[in-house]
């Protein structure tokens, strides 16, 4: 009996790449283009299936369901970013089964923030919030999923237009993140980095329409791409621009706007889950007759992914 238990294919040297690549890939995440990125999670986990189908430990093949939980939801997250929500809802059901199998709270919490991005994405969100809320009650206190999660309801609050609401979620997320240390990967999709808070910050004001919006978004952009040219995080520079063309909009400043929304959208680098950012910041720049709207619809469309 104890020689069947112990008995197994894996040894802890794969154990231990596979939970490195899971690392890795989810490092990759924040530079990678998503159709880059989602042939490479899926022979990771196609590899860690394998595994599972073979002998292990029952230590093992805890350790293997892991792996395939966070696997599965950073699947379901590119996904998202590609636009294919029934892959992404269908992966999401998988890697929250997967977690609650082994009773991994953070991936079980990481599951219903990423539902709320989605939600938040296509414009459901009162569904948004309450997922947040939900993603909240499950992440360990204190956790990356707690901390981003609030973030996550701070957006919430943006979109549906309840400054004190938004400005509490805030002030929550900034008491959360006060002392905490970057982390040794900080562009780990899966460890909060505090340095993202004020990115963060900027696209939620932006979207509540806060006159604070314009300077803690230059400041946030200055910060993310110091050179001007993209700097180390080339998708979330683009996202910052796009938090700056919308907050100089309301400022009355479509000029500018259009001038850093157009940046944005030629960089490559808005993914298509995000493209319903840039086309608000050309919606408002439109609404202002200002002489280069047309130029920043001439960089929309030639850069508009299909479908």
């Amino acid at each position: 009996m104890l020689a069947r238990v112990r008995a197994s294919d894996v040894s802890a040297e794969t154990l231990a790449r596979i939970e490195a690549s899971v690392d890795d890939l989810a490092s990759a995440y924040a530079t990678t283009p998503p159709v880059d990125l989602l042939p490479m999670v899926r022979r990771h986990l196609a590899y860690v299936g394998r595994l599972l189908d073979g002998r292990g430990t029952l230590v093992q093949r805890r350790r293997l369901v892991v792996a395939g939980g966070w696997l599965t939801v950073l699947r379901a997250t590119v996904h998202i970013d590609l636009r294919q929500r029934s892959a992404a809802g269908a992966h999401l059901v998988a890697a929250a089964a997967l977690a609650e199998h082994v009773e991994h709270a953070e991936i079980q919490a990481w599951c219903l923030e990423t539902r709320a991005w989605d939600r938040l994405t296509q414009g459901e969100h009162r569904q948004a919030i309450d997922l947040s809320h939900q993603a909240q009650q499950v992440a360990p206190r204190g956790s990356s999923a707690h901390i981003q999660a609030t973030a996550q309801e701070a957006r919430g609050w943006a979109r549906v237009g309840d400054v004190r609401r938004t400005r509490d979620a805030l002030d929550r997320l900034e008491r959360l993140t006060a002392n905490l240390p970057v982390p040794e990967r900080a562009e780990h999709h899966y460890r909060y980095d505090p340095t993202k808070a004020l990115a963060y910050t900027a696209t939620t004001l932006s979207w509540a329409g806060d006159p604070a919006a314009e300077q803690v978004a230059r400041v946030a952009l200055a910060e993310l791409d110091p050179r001007g040219d993209g700097g180390d995080r080339p998708r979330r520079s683009a996202s910052a621009r796009l938090d700056l063309a919308l907050a100089l909009v309301a400022a009355d400043q479509p000029g500018e706007a259009s001038a850093v929304a157009a940046e944005a959208i030629r960089s490559g680098r808005v993914a298509p889950s995000n493209w319903w950012r840039a086309r608000e910041v050309l919606r408002r720049v439109e609404q202002t007759d200002t002489a280069e709207a047309s130029a920043l619809r001439e960089v929309y469309e030639a850069h508009r992914p299909a479908g």
